[in-house]
């Protein structure tokens, strides 16, 4: 049974930082892209980070670029979303992902909050 399960969020300060995570089990992790999205209130759920299965390609939101860095650590089966420099707008529920289209598979979400 695949499990994909986000920790990590919170609330923070605008000019703050978070690292979310994503525990992956159930499937090879190492044979499969990961992305981190977000959906805020009102809003569609957007990509917000990409990275290839090995982890060589990664690809962001134009508006998070240069703030947030994705990565993965194969041998621990996790995927991870370094969030610096956080912004009002950057506040949603961030959702990790596992491959793409119609057998992707999602994990349940972490809150991230930002606000003074």
């Amino acid at each position: 049974q695949v499990q994909l399960v986000e920790s990590g969020g919170g609330l923070v300060q605008p000019g703050g930082s978070l690292r979310l995570s994503c525990a992956a089990s159930g499937f090879t992790f190492s044979s499969r892209t990961m992305s981190w999205y977000r959906q805020a209130p009102g809003k569609e759920r957007e990509l917000v980070a990409f990275i290839s299965s090995g982890g060589g390609v990664t690809n962001y939101k134009d508006s998070v670029k240069g703030r947030f860095t994705i990565s993965r650590d194969n041998a621990k089966n996790t995927a991870y979303l370094q969030m610096n420099s956080l912004k009002p707008e950057d506040t949603a529920v961030y959702y990790c992902k596992a491959g793409v289209g119609s057998t992707a598979n999602w994990g349940q979400g972490t809150q991230v909050t930002v606000s003074s």
